[in-house]
């Protein structure tokens, strides 16, 4: 453990103490994630590519064996809340807690023995900004009460269940990309991840070895619609399938894309809906091919093909991520585009290391001009997924 991991479980578990009385059985840290291409794919069987950020929900849990669950989180305000995990019910909590709570439900569902838990939670994760932390937060949870409680579930297993927990009990209708990075992704790597079947494979990917950088740019902003505007695109795409009497869209051959486009005839909305999904995977797939060929730098392209096709197809971006994409280009990145699910959030942005000052200046400044809130730009670094800290 690195000396500010250390450091961290140690506060958190200080501050368990302070709230519940008793040391915690231990301290737990799932990362939020970065997609670096494959959007809006995973809820159609197809191909994602995240990797795991240096940020993370960290948690120190100790057991308990009376169906009491308590839960805190160091950026709620407010008292510890007290539930009892015989009376949790799905979508019966609008407030933060029903995530942990759901996940102790999905694993109660599964017939697995919990029987209580005190937690207290720290996030270092960007809240809204598309890097899922509501996923860090699902899986954090999951990861220590299967320690605790001996169940024996591999990251992928965990990844399921959390993802059972936002869609039954919070009522999210969320792929599985975003719980299955925060349990399984690899420092140093992205994770190729096929939705239908998990299968999993870590692609190297350290830019800082070719000299250049991925930025995130985190707009600030978040649209009130996404929600509904979210449901509605799964609905959508979910209605093509049914249209040309295949399971999922990502049955659909990327070389029969235009025969399948015409047998919809003048559905237009799902025409776009089902054209992104099958050239996203496609997409997936070249840069796979691309990194494993070492042809890093040629991904950029693909980058920006991706953001077209979300903001014009899947109709997902909005203006600010538009702003960044097309200002970040125009100053020299190597490619750029919105991650997440959209309507806000975070870009993306390739870019050879001497000038990402220059780019990261020019966005900036045009949201300045735009009288836009200053975005918050980090580099992100591939790093490493759930696990103990101590």
């Amino acid at each position: 453990m690195s000396e500010s991991s250390e450091a961290v479980a140690a506060s958190v578990a200080e501050r368990f103490e302070q709230l519940y009385g008793g040391a915690p059985d231990g301290v737990w840290a799932a990362p939020g994630r970065v997609n670096l291409i494959g959007e809006h794919t995973d809820y159609n069987d197809g191909f994602v590519m995240p990797f795991a950020l240096p940020h993370n929900v960290v948690a120190a849990v100790a057991r308990r064996d009376d169906g009491v669950l308590r839960l805190h989180s160091a950026g709620v305000d407010g008292p510890v809340v007290n539930l009892t995990v015989d009376a949790l019910a799905p979508q019966s909590d609008k407030r933060w807690t029903a995530y942990p709570a759901g996940v102790v439900w999905a694993l109660r569902e599964a017939g697995h023995p919990v029987t209580g838990a005190d937690v207290h939670l720290a996030s270092t994760v960007p809240a809204g900004a598309g890097l899922s932390s509501s996923a860090a937060l699902e899986v954090v949870v999951a990861l220590a009460l299967n320690d605790l409680f001996g169940l024996g579930l591999r990251g992928w297993q965990l990844a399921r269940l959390c993802q059972r927990a936002e869609n039954v009990y919070v009522g999210a209708p969320v792929g599985i990309m975003d719980q299955t990075a925060s349990a399984c992704c690899e420092a140093g790597h992205a994770l190729f991840l096929d939705t239908r079947d998990l299968a999993q494979r870590q692609i190297p990917f350290d830019l800082s070895a070719e000299g250049m950088r991925l930025l995130v740019v985190d707009t600030q902003v978040k649209h009130s619609h996404s929600e509904g505007e979210y449901g509605r695109r799964r609905e959508g795409c979910e209605k093509g399938a049914a249209l040309l009497g295949v399971d999922a869209l990502r049955d659909i051959p990327f070389g029969e894309l235009d025969t399948a486009l015409r047998r919809l005839g003048d559905e237009e909305e799902v025409r776009r809906l089902v054209r992104h999904v099958v050239t996203e995977d496609e997409r997936v797939e070249r840069v796979v091919s691309l990194l494993e060929a070492g042809d890093t730098r040629a991904i950029g392209p693909v980058l920006v093909e991706g953001h077209a096709s979300l903001r014009d197809d899947f109709r997902v971006s909005c203006p600010e991520l538009d702003l960044v994409v097309d200002t970040a280009v125009a100053a020299g990145a190597l490619g750029a585009r919105m991650t997440g699910g959209g309507f806000g959030g975070s870009a993306i942005v390739l870019a050879e290391e001497p000038d990402v000052p220059a780019v990261t200046k020019a966005v900036e400044e045009a949201f300045a001009a735009a009288g836009l809130k200053t975005p918050r730009v980090f580099e992100a670094v591939p790093a490493a997924g759930a696990r103990r800290l101590r």
